[in-house]
């Protein structure tokens, strides 16, 4: 639980990233396919990027154009990447807890714990 409180500001951040990228990518995809391939809206263009995104796959539409496929093919290679990102994150503060040792307060950033040979804080820089 710790580690994910720590890591919230995080992924609060990926997530807005995200939602950002969809909105770009699936308004791409409206321009370049158009309502002749089933983009009817920008909303529609956007829904089949989330789910081209989130399962690897073309969802319910299919770009036709040439350019419309490349475009798919960058989102389907970026929903592979975003699936490791948060699991990354979230990794490394598991990680970065496990290394506590309980000690001394740091005046600095309000940590309480460092390797037992620290000379400076592991977050703040600050000298021991």
């Amino acid at each position: 639980m710790r580690a994910l409180r720590a890591s919230r500001r995080k992924i609060i951040l990926f997530q807005f990233t995200v939602l950002t990228l969809v909105v770009i990518l699936g308004s791409l995809m409206y321009v370049i396919e158009g309502a002749e391939s089933g983009f009817t809206s920008i909303l529609r263009s956007i829904y089949w990027t989330i789910i081209t995104l989130t399962i690897a796959g073309y969802g319910d539409l299919v770009p036709e154009t040439n350019l419309g496929q490349a475009l798919a093919s960058v989102i389907m290679i970026i929903g592979y990447s975003i699936i490791e990102v948060p699991t990354g994150i979230v990794t490394s503060e598991i990680t970065f807890a496990g290394k506590n040792i309980k000690g001394q307060m740091c005046q600095n950033c309000i940590f309480e714990g460092h390797d037992s040979d620290a000379k400076f804080r592991e977050r703040c820089g600050a000298e021991l």
